[in-house]
């Protein structure tokens, strides 16, 4: 897989369904790509079931690892973090095809359809390396200086 970053925008999230039977949703994101995590803001008082967030987040991709993780965070102010489920998203494609539009993807948990989340993706890869030691070396005593003494 090319090395470069992939750029993954949190658009919104509709019918999450939460634990708490009398309280609303408070919900957030936890992205992952290997070992790199970064976290949404939580959208509370009116966030719901159907939030919008808006914001982007970028990762480093440097090796084969093809998943993107989003687990979907229900806040607890008295109590601990509720999991409402997660979204796994194959990036072989966005690699592949440069970007990806706004798309929606189930939210599962324990095999059971959650609502779902909608993200856009966009892969930027690294420019390419190439080496250039061969042409310093030529510029320095190599057969173009040789030439000129002639």
């Amino acid at each position: 897989m090319p090395r470069g970053t992939l750029e993954v925008v949190l658009v919104s999230a509709k019918g999450l369904q939460g634990n708490d039977f009398l309280s609303s949703v408070d919900p957030y994101v936890i992205l992952t790509y290997r070992a790199q995590e970064h976290k949404s803001t939580v959208k509370e008082a009116g966030g719901g079931s159907s939030p919008k967030w808006n914001e982007s987040f970028l990762f480093t991709v440097s090796d084969s690892a093809s998943e993107l993780n989003l687990r979907i965070i229900d806040k607890d102010h008295f109590s601990k973090d509720d999991f409402l489920g997660e979204a796994i998203i194959p990036i072989d494609a966005v690699v592949a095809e440069g970007s990806i539009p706004e798309t929606p993807y189930n939210v599962v948990k324990d095999e059971d359809y959650r609502g779902e989340i909608k993200v856009a993706l966009t892969f930027t890869p690294e420019p390419e390396r190439y080496d250039d030691s061969y042409k310093a070396e030529e510029s320095y005593g190599g057969w173009t200086q040789s030439n000129r003494d002639i």
